[in-house]
C-alpha cells in the first residue's frame, strides 16, 4: 500500500515517530508492528510532517480492507493544517488503489486532534474488539484478594505439583521455541481460514525467536523436564509499560498459564509499572479471560471514516 516495508533496519526511524507522542495503544509500538508485519501487511511512508502506517485488519472485516493508523508525529505536536495535508495525501493513495479510506486503531485522545484537521467531516466509531487491556504489574504478581482467588488456586496447584525453571528466552533457543509452537498448534482443531492465520503466526514467531536480542523483545520460557512448555514474549510500549504479544502454555499442566504470566511479570517488574495484554479481538472467551485478571484500564480504540464515504456505501 505505502512505499516501505517494516524491517529490522527501519526500526530507528519508526521508533523516532512511535516515541514522539504518548499513543498508549499496543499496536503503535515497533515490537508489535514488526511481529505482525506480514500477517497485517504493514507498510509505511513519511508524508509531509508525519509518518503514516497502513495495514490490513483481520478482526471484524469479512473482506481484507486496508486502513491507516493515525499519522505519527516525532515532535509531540500536531498542527491541524499540516495534518490535513498528510491525511488528504494518504486518502488519495487509498482511493487510487480503489479502497475506501479509514483511520483505525486510533486512541481516544487523538479524536480531537484529527477532528481539528477535518472539522465535522469524519464519523467516529467505537472499536471495542481492539480495546487494549492494561494491568498493574504488581497485581498480576501478587494476585491478592477475592477477585484473584481462582487464579491463585491454579497457580498454587502448579507450584505444588510440578518442578520447573523459568529462564530468559534467547535466540539460541529459537528452534526449541518453534518446536513448542508447532506442538501447541497441532493440538488445535480450527477451521481452514484460522489455520492459515496460525501458520502465518508460526512464521512470525520464527522470525522473532531468531532475532529476540537485536529487536529488543522481552521473552521468557518455563522449562519442565528439559522442554519448553510455556513461553511469553513482550515488547516495550513506553517508559512504564510492556506489552505481552504472545503467551502460550501447554494446558496439560494445570496452572501453567497462570505461572508463565506470573513469572514474566516478576521478571519485568523492576522496569515497568503496567502490563498491556493487547485486545480480545471480539472473541467472547478471550474477553472473559482478560477481564478476569481485572484490568485497571481499557485502552479505547476508534475508527474514523469520512462521512462522504459512508454515504457512498460505507465500510464492512
Amino acid at each position: 500500500m505505502l512505499e516501505n516495508r517494516i524491517t529490522i533496519e527501519s526500526r530507528p526511524i519508526l521508533e523516532e515517530y512511535l516515541g514522539g507522542f504518548l499513543y498508549g495503544t499496543s499496536g503503535l509500538s515497533f515490537s508489535s508492528l514488526y511481529m505482525w508485519r506480514n500477517i497485517n501487511d504493514f507498510s509505511w511512508q513519511i508524508i509531509g510532517d508525519y509518518l503514516c502506517i497502513a495495514g490490513l485488519s483481520h478482526l471484524e472485516l469479512e473482506t481484507e480492507e486496508p486502513f491507516l493508523f493515525p499519522p505519527l508525529t516525532k515532535t509531540g505536536q500536531y498542527d491541524p493544517e499540516s495534518l490535513h495535508r498528510t491525511i488528504e495525501e494518504a486518502k488519495k493513495i487509498f482511493e487510487a488503489k480503489g479502497y475506501i479510506f479509514s483511520i483505525r486503531l486510533m486512541p481516544v485522545h487523538l479524536i480531537d486532534i484529527i477532528e481539528s484537521a477535518f472539522p465535522g467531516q469524519l464519523q467516529y466509531f467505537d472499536d471495542r474488539p481492539n480495546y487494549d487491556y492494561l494491568y498493574r504489574t504488581r497485581d498480576l504478581i501478587d494476585l491478592k484478594g477475592r477477585d484473584y482467588h481462582s487464579k491463585k488456586n491454579h497457580l498454587n496447584y502448579f507450584l505444588n505439583h510440578y518442578k520447573y525453571e523459568y529462564i530468559p528466552l534467547t535466540s539460541a533457543m529459537a528452534e526449541d521455541a518453534m518446536q513448542f509452537i508447532r506442538e501447541f498448534n497441532l493440538r488445535k482443531n480450527l477451521p481452514e481460514h484460522e489455520m492459515k492465520l496460525l501458520k502465518m503466526e508460526e512464521r512470525a514467531m520464527s522470525d522473532v525467536f531468531h532475532n529476540i536480542e537485536i529487536l529488543g523483545y522481552h521473552a521468557g520460557a518455563i522449562i519442565i523436564d528439559g522442554k519448553i512448555e510455556a513461553l511469553s514474549i513482550g515488547g516495550r510500549l513506553n517508559d512504564n509499560t510492556i506489552t505481552v504479544h504472545v503467551e502460550k502454555a501447554n494446558t496439560q499442566y494445570r496452572g501453567l498459564y497462570q505461572a508463565i504470566n506470573n513469572e514474566f511479570c516478576k521478571h519485568v517488574a523492576s522496569t515497568v509499572e503496567f502490563i498491556n495484554r493487547e485486545e480480545d479481538m471480539g472473541i467472547p472467551g478471550l474477553r472473559k479471560a482478560k477481564l478476569s485478571y481485572k484490568p485497571v484500564k481499557l485502552v479505547e480504540s476508534h475508527i474514523a471514516i469520512f462521512k462522504a464515504d459512508l454515504k457512498d456505501g460505507g465500510i464492512n
